[in-house]
This record gives C-alpha cells, sequence and structure tokens, in this order.
C-alpha cells in the first residue's frame, strides 16, 4: 500500500525473491515525493532529491539499479539572506564579511557562553528552539534558524520537538561547520555536509520508475489511481484491503501487507476502528504540505547552485533549485527552469492561491532577487504535494508510540517509510526502509518453511 520509494523498493526485494506482489499507489505514477514531472519538454522533481549514502549496500543497491544513468553533482549551497549570499556550509570568512565583524562575534561569543554553559549544566533540551541554541548560541538561532524553521513547518520553534533537529542534524555543530570549511573534510562524518551526490540524468523519478518496471518484469503488478479505502481485519490479522480503481472498488487479499500511506490514514482505514486512545492520537499528529512552483526560462543558466535556502519571511518561498544544474537534459537546449517550494498547510492561503497568481509571485521574487527578468518565463507548472513532511510537535513521539504499539501486535501488518512510520526519512532512508521490512518478510518466511519441513 503505497507507490513511493519505500513501497517499490520493498515490492522490488520481494519480486527478486520470487513472491508475488501487487503494489497499489493512488496517485496517477509512481515515486511519491521523489518523483520526476515533465511539463512541456522541462523536467523537474518535487523539490531538490539528492541520493546520498554511507551504506555502502545501499549505494550498490541503486548504482546496480540505475546503472550509467546517474551522474554524480557537486553540492553548491547558499543561504539568501539580508539581500547577501551566505555559503552552506558555513565559510567563516564568508559569515564574517557577509554579516560583518560584530555580529560575528557575538555568535562567537554566545556559542562559546552556551558551550561553557553546558559543560556546568547538562541542556533539557524539548523544543527545537532548546537545541539549536544549546548547540549554536541564541545569535545564530535569531539570525539563521528561527524564520527558517518556521517558515518551513508553520509553527513556533518552541512547539517544535527536540528530538527531530537532533536527529536531522545529528553530529552538526558551529564547531564542526567551521572545521569542515577550514580543513575540507567532505562532510563523510557529517551527512548534511557532504560535497557530492547521486542523481539520474532524467530526474530522481527515474528510480522509482526502473524500480516499478522490475516489479513488473518479474510478473507482478504496480497498479496506478488506485486508493485503499478500508483494510479488513480480524484477531489481529489483514484479511483482504479495500482499492478505489478508476471509480471502481476492487477487494485483494493477501498474506503480508506493507503500508507507507501515510500513518494518520492507515489508522483511520482499519475495520474495526482501533480503540479511541489510537485513534485520538492518530487525530492529534499532522502533515506539513508542499506546493511547487516550477517557471520556465528562456535562458541557458539563471544560477550555478544546488540549492538556496531563503529563511526570511518577506519572500513567501523556503528554498529554490536549478534542476540544469544537476542534470543538462532535464531542459531543452539553451533553456532551464527554477523551482520554488512554498511550505504550506492544505486550504492556507498559499495552497488556495491560483497557479497563475503563485506563478506570478514567484516570478516576481526571483526578478527581486537578481536571478530572472519576468519577460524570461515562457512557461510555469504549479504541484500541490498533500503531506509531504511529518510535522514533529513537541510531544508527537509519544502519540506515534501510542500507535506502533498498536499496530505492532498485527502478524501480518508492516509499516514503513517516511509517511508510513511518521519519520523524516531521506532517500536513502526510505529506500532502506523497505529494503528492510521486504527482507524481514522474507526472513519469517523462511523460518515458517523450516519449521514446517
Amino acid at each position: 500500500m503505497g507507490g513511493g520509494l519505500t513501497g517499490l523498493s520493498a515490492g522490488y526485494v520481494l519480486t527478486k525473491a520470487g513472491l508475488g506482489v501487487k503494489v497499489f499507489e493512488s496517485d496517477s505514477g509512481v515515486g511519491g515525493l521523489s518523483k520526476t514531472i515533465e511539463h512541456n519538454g522541462f523536467r523537474f522533481d518535487l523539490g531538490g532529491h539528492r541520493f546520498f549514502t554511507k551504506e555502502k549496500r545501499l549505494n550498490d543497491f541503486v548504482e546496480g539499479l540505475m546503472g550509467e544513468e546517474l551522474v554524480s553533482v557537486p553540492r553548491k549551497s547558499k543561504i539568501y539572506m539580508r539581500n547577501k549570499y551566505f555559503d552552506y556550509p558555513l565559510k567563516p570568512l564568508n559569515a564574517i564579511f557577509g554579516l560583518g565583524i560584530f555580529t560575528t562575534i557575538e555568535i562567537l561569543f554566545d556559542y562559546a557562553a552556551e558551550r561553557i554553559k553546558n559543560l556546568i549544566k547538562e541542556p533539557r533540551n524539548i523544543s527545537l528552539e532548546d537545541w539549536v541554541v544549546s548547540n549554536f548560541g541564541r545569535k545564530m538561532f535569531d539570525i539563521y534558524f528561527k524564520e527558517y524553521s518556521e517558515k518551513v513547518w508553520g509553527i513556533d520553534c518552541s512547539r517544535i520537538s527536540a528530538e527531530w533537529v537532533a536527529q536531522r542534524i545529528r553530529g552538526l555543530s558551529l564547531a564542526s561547520a567551521v572545521k569542515n570549511a577550514f580543513f575540507k573534510l567532505n562532510g563523510k562524518d557529517v551527512p548534511s555536509l557532504v560535497d557530492v551526490f547521486l542523481y539520474p540524468r532524467l530526474g530522481i523519478g527515474r528510480i522509482s520508475d526502473r524500480l516499478k518496471d522490475e516489479i513488473e518484469a518479474g510478473n507482478n503488478s504496480v497498479i496506478t489511481d488506485a486508493r485503499v479505502e478500508r483494510i479488513n481485519h480480524s484477531d489481529f490479522k489483514i484479511k483482504d484491503i479495500i482499492i478505489r480503481h478508476r471509480k471502481q472498488p476492487l477487494v485483494f487479499d493477501g498474506e503480508e501487507f506493507i503500508s507507507s500511506i501515510p500513518i494518520t490514514k492507515l489508522v483511520n482505514m482499519l475495520n474495526p476502528a482501533p480503540p479511541e486512545n489510537v485513534l485520538a492520537a492518530a487525530s492529534k499528529l499532522r502533515f506539513r504540505d508542499l506546493v511547487i512552483v516550477a517557471l520556465m526560462i528562456n535562458a541557458k543558466r539563471v544560477t550555478d547552485q544546488t540549492w538556496i535556502y531563503i529563511p526570511e519571511k518577506k519572500i513567501p518561498f523556503g528554498r529554490i533549485h536549478e534542476p540544469t544544474n544537476w542534470s543538462e537534459q532535464m531542459a531543452p537546449e539553451g533553456k532551464t527552469v527554477v523551482v520554488a517550494e512554498f511550505f504550506s498547510f492544505k486550504g492556507d492561503g498559499i495552497w488556495s492561491m491560483s497557479d497563475e497568481d503563485l506563478s506570478a509571485v514567484t516570478a516576481e521574487n526571483l526578478e527581486g532577487m537578481g536571478f530572472i527578468k519576468k519577460h524570461e518565463v515562457i512557461d510555469s507548472a504549479v504541484i500541490r504535494v498533500p503531506n509531504a513532511y511529518p510535522l514533529f510537535d513537541v510531544g508527537y513521539k509519544e502519540l506515534c508510540n501510542e500507535i506502533y504499539d498498536y499496530l505492532g501486535r498485527f502478524r501480518n501488518l508492516h509499516i514503513a517509510g517516511r509517511s508510513g512510520m511518521f519519520r523524516y526519512y531521506n532517500m536513502d532512508h526510505a529506500i532502506e526502509s523497505g529494503i528492510e521490512t521486504a527482507e524481514k518478510i522474507l526472513k519469517a518466511d523462511r523460518c515458517q518453511l523450516t519449521a514446517i519441513g
């Protein structure tokens, strides 16, 4: 249930092991968030997605699947703030001349003060604000983290769980960023600082396409436009699922069921319904939605960057990237495409704005930043992406544990992936989650055969 990277990776492994598999995806195409959109000769992803992993097995898996389709892309990222550009990761001289010597001294003094304070008393980090101030200092938090984090997540930093940010930026501190800048460690020990990543020439969606091809080549099915509506169970065992495929309700049974659909939806599809405490926990978990605006530009390039992060709220989008800097085949020759990410909640002002207005706002701001002239825009496309990111409010982990405890009692239901487990998974983690779930099923199947034999 779910045809993103997790579901497809699980289906691929099970197919290669000779099992019968059906993958159901509610959208018209596979890939979920890691999808590539084709629009009038231009290609763009739903946000810039890189593939990088320190796990050799996972790297071999993707390289074996994609072969010569992969290219190595150097990461070049900037932060646009106060009408200036700052290197990301941090480079000390750039920070000094960009923010000014006095602001930089304040940052360093704040950082040193927090280090000393943490030696005297271990910090009690509950929120993102607590964690960032403890690790970077108050001045750095106020200048960069606060505004950008609240722009991305749509809630105050004091309400965002520290458990998430510690996982997301694990190993990264002001000291490690400075060390990386001076000694060029290539971020080998800090995934957030990696300098080179892999990318398919025709967009990140090609990984999902290849997984689908391999599943179907093994005489199994990947069915799109197939929305799960009900999951029937008895005595903590799934009996069958009801799928609506092109307006027709269909029933499918199976031995094992893998779900990478949002855990909040999964809980509400169960029939009979879960206990009230589980439903209540699911109702309190939220997702952040995303609006993607792609502008097709009559120019060969408008930036030389992989990503540009934009923390200030006066500019409505939070990040931009230019896919042709990742692969020249993402646009017709002599033209380019710029993708802006608007973080949103379904139904808010951004989500409800017309495609035309969103494109116009994007073009106006890009012109104001000096990237384009509005007359260079020759086409545009807008994609609304619901449930893009799990929203990690303070207390989310306890809510998840309550749901995990209940779902863990099912003998043939396996939850996996970013939305399926309500975790912030990068691409490599999503693929790994699918592989590990499939291997768990195969291991149990082998054990059962041994016991029967």
